[in-house]
């Protein structure tokens, strides 16, 4: 059974590696949205903190995923 997973995400100044913290795991997105919400909002803004929701089968899975390098996307010129 995959979960929704709340993941705190702090910048530690390398685009390699980040740092993860698993805060809670929830069975319906409702509830982890719920979560996220409150703690996005008792984040001071400009800390290096980023609260994040990610759905996977297990943990590690989580982590890989939030882990990945993704490319940023290319915006096209009538996007801008």
């Amino acid at each position: 059974m995959a979960y929704y997973f709340i993941f705190k995400i702090t910048d530690t100044g390398s685009d390699l590696v980040k740092q993860l913290e698993k805060i809670d795991r929830f069975g319906s997105y409702r509830e982890a949205k719920q979560q996220v919400k409150q703690l996005r909002n008792d984040n001071p803004p400009g800390n290096g903190v980023i609260y994040r929701i990610i759905f996977a089968e297990n943990e590690l899975q989580a982590e890989e995923q939030l882990q990945e390098k993704r490319e940023a996307p290319i915006v096209q010129e009538w996007e801008k």
